[in-house]
């Protein structure tokens, strides 16, 4: 917009996106309508956040009435809103468009933007390229601009647009719930895998993939796309692309692709290739992150900073001070002889798997919550194999249950336990535990049976295995 002066926005949802979107155009001097299913009582933090733009702002509290979008200029749902709500449908019915933070914010952002989205790793990737992105800014020879972090992660950037400068970069993680009404990209785009999640709300993988794709539909000649090329949802898309093609995987890519790599050899080293010459990045032994997946992420990030130009000081300097982000594998304490690990960022039973397969230890494993309409037939599989107790827990505990079926002889898998929360769960784990153990909150289910979402479930079981 060149300007929101008057115009009619009606927000859905009230939390961290909406919040700041109402923010940004109640400042624009936009007619802001606040809709949440929550009643006015529940809000009240959330309107207090909002207090001095009450001319501005309308609060609809309690229920979503088609009746917004009658004479709305623009409909915005949050990253939680599913798009089959009635008031959106009656948005769309009546051709009012559609849009979100994210998108706003690309409009209007003033510096070179990255957006990293994936079914997983894209947290954890995010992060790391925002402190490569810090890093690069800190040689003489580069322009002193300042690198800024969010999306789904963090603070929606929207809510800084006004500190943000143009010699700056804007890393955003960006969700399918989030792309799949956007119509404007970024200039360096990372699609790392696309694997199945979120089918309960995407309804299948075609949409859930879909999804995704927008992040790179919607770029300009001049811009790049960064493709992980060992998964195959992900390396699909390089025939759909429409700028350039950067890549990252565990192998050197082909002549003339352009990519990061891990070369084996005495000392396994990233490696970085412009298509024709190899550029060792850093050592193996640089990385500090747990398991295979994370050392995709590494590549991923890496590929991604070398496609925005970053140097490969920066990356190493990055990654060698890099030790995760909360809830991703992260060690809690080390009770009972055992290391304690909080994965509760892993709402799919792919990303438990990632998680397993980064220990050799063995493994109690903690997982339950709220199913997504996932497969966890490969996930069963590697229990049996790789995880000496299960303990299930929440809504997904009997699902689960039955899909690792019972405990046979000749397995490694030797007991299932379950539980009806994750307390009662870590509970049952200090009782199975013995010296030299991991035990790994990994749930594979949402939080929403239980907590907020998976950050508070993370600190939940920090909080309950501290006091063991």
């Amino acid at each position: 917009m060149a300007s929101w002066f008057g115009m009619r926005v009606v927000i859905i949802g009230a939390a961290r996106q909406g919040l700041a979107l109402a923010r940004y155009l109640a400042e624009q001097r936009a007619v802001v309508t606040l809709n949440d299913k929550r009643s006015a009582d529940q809000l009240e933090a959330e309107r207090a956040s909002l207090a001095g733009l009450e001319g501005q702002i309308r609060w609809v509290c309690g229920e979503h009435p088609v009746s917004l979008a009658y004479d709305a200029d623009l409909v915005c749902p949050s990253g939680g809103v599913p798009l089959t709500l009635p008031l959106v449908a009656e948005a769309r019915r009546r051709g009012v468009p559609l849009s979100n933070d994210s998108q706003i914010f690309l409009e209007a952002c003033p510096c070179r933007t990255i957006g990293i989205t994936g079914s997983a790793g894209k947290t954890t990737t995010t992060s790391l390229v925002g402190r490569i992105a810090a890093m690069s800014m800190t040689s003489p020879l580069s322009k002193r601009g300042r690198a800024w972090v969010g999306g789904n992660i963090g603070s929606p950037l929207i809510s800084v647009l006004d500190q943000i400068g143009p010699d700056d970069w804007a890393v955003m993680e960006l969700s399918s719930f989030q792309l799949e009404i956007m119509t404007r990209s970024v200039n360096v785009a990372a699609v790392l895998n696309i694997t199945p999640n979120h089918l309960d709300r995407h309804g299948t993988m075609e949409a859930y993939a879909a999804a995704k794709a927008r992040l790179v539909d919607f770029q300009k000649p001049q811009d790049v796309a960064v493709l992980g090329r060992d998964d195959p949802g992900a390396w699909a898309l390089k025939a759909r692309l429409v700028g350039r093609l950067n890549s990252y995987g565990f192998e050197r890519p082909t002549a003339g692709l352009a990519g990061t790599y891990l070369e084996q050899k005495d000392e396994p080293t990233l490696m970085w290739s412009d298509g024709k010459n190899a550029t060792a990045l850093m050592p193996r032994a640089c990385v500090h992150l747990r398991g295979d997946h994370n050392l995709q992420n590494v590549l991923a990030a890496c590929a991604v900073s070398a496609a925005a130009g970053m140097p490969p000081r920066a990356m190493r300097a990055a990654v060698e001070s890099f030790y995760g982000v909360p809830h991703r594998l992260e060690l809690v304490r080390t009770w009972g002889g055992a290391a304690w690990y909080n994965d509760s960022i892993a709402s799919a039973p792919e990303r438990v798997m990632a998680g397993v397969r980064s220990f050799s230890e063995p493994i109690i494993l903690l997982a339950g919550g709220r199913d997504k309409n996932l497969p966890w037939d490969d996930f069963a599989g590697l229990v049996r194999q790789r995880v000496d107790h299960l303990i299930v827990f929440g809504e997904a505990a009997d699902l689960i249950q039955r899909a690792v079926g019972a405990v046979q002889p000749g397995q490694r898998l030797s007991t299932i336990t379950r539980c009806g929360g994750l307390q009662e769960a870590v509970r049952a784990a200090a009782e199975l535990v013995e010296p030299g153990d991991v035990v790994l909150l990994s749930p594979g289910g949402t939080s929403f049976d239980e907590f907020r979402d998976f950050e508070a479930r993370g600190e939940a079981f920090k909080q309950w295995v501290n006091e063991l």
